[in-house]
């Protein structure tokens, strides 16, 4: 049996906080999701090979952050997916929040990172496939 080092239980730990940031700013606008994803497939694959395969073998955000680590690219799907829910969030906020300086900052905020998103490579549905293929084959291989 392994015995593990006390950077591996920090690096779970940072794993594991940087996959529930992410998971928050799925909700918060303004907090970026796919940064604090890729931290966390950083931490969890120098602390927990079943973790780190777990995170990209997940079925919502799996393949989109193999994708975006490995190619630097996603499916057109995930790009309007993204922009859609980007922009209804932050209209959203915006209707509650009552200074008109924070709207800008949340617009400014919008397309940075809208121009992030249209700037990736735009992988097609063949080359998913063929990804994930690979990856399901790196996994096995591990």
């Amino acid at each position: 049996m392994k015995r593990h080092t006390m950077k591996e239980y920090v690096f779970l730990v940072l794993g594991t906080l940087s996959l529930g940031i992410g998971m928050i700013g799925v909700l918060l606008p303004v907090l970026p999701t796919t940064p604090f994803l890729l931290m966390a497939a950083f931490f969890y694959l120098r602390s927990s090979k079943r973790m780190y395969n777990w995170m990209l073998s997940h079925k919502v955000f799996g393949s989109y952050i193999y994708c975006y680590m490995k190619h630097r690219g996603v499916s057109q799907k995930a790009k309007n997916g993204t922009l859609i829910f980007l922009w209804s969030m932050l209209i959203l906020s915006m209707s509650f929040i009552p200074g008109w300086q924070i709207k800008i900052i949340l617009v400014i905020v919008g397309v940075a990172v809208s121009t992030h998103i249209m700037l990736l490579k735009t992988l097609d549905e063949e080359e998913i496939k063929l990804l994930k293929q690979r990856f399901q084959n790196e996994i096995e291989a591990i």
